[in-house]
């Protein structure tokens, strides 16, 4: 699959829309809004992994499913940050917790640099 598929491109726009708000200075709303565009790119990381996948002849459909497939694949190395990133995206998006809120701030710059390293190997 190429940078270019539609999945990709969004995939792309996504990481530099999280990277444009992760360098504002922090307050509350560059914060949520950080963590918003952390939960698109999750998303769109997962799914371009499910769309390479399938092009392999492999189907995964879960975040968890298609990461293992995406290191089985050598799109990416062994990472617990990547079984993190599945923990923090569903935390955040179906309970939300100030002091939570502050500590998945604090882990995107590193979401981010899996989600570029994921990028360029699709």
């Amino acid at each position: 699959m190429s940078n270019k598929s539609p999945i990709n491109q969004a995939f792309s726009k996504a990481i530099s829309r999280l990277e444009e708000v992760l360098a504002l200075d922090k307050t509350e709303i560059i914060r949520d809004s950080a963590i918003k565009r952390f939960e698109i790119c999750f998303d769109l990381a997962w799914k371009s992994i499910k769309a390479y996948a399938r092009k392999e002849g492999i189907e995964c459909n879960s975040p968890r499913m298609c990461f293992k497939t995406a290191f089985k694949l050598d799109l990416i190395d062994y990472d617990e940050r990547w079984l993190k990133s599945i923990e923090d995206r569903n935390i955040s998006s179906h309970l939300y917790n100030e002091k939570y809120a502050d500590q998945v701030y604090k882990r995107l710059p590193e979401y981010s640099a899996l989600f570029k390293s994921l990028l360029s190997c699709l």
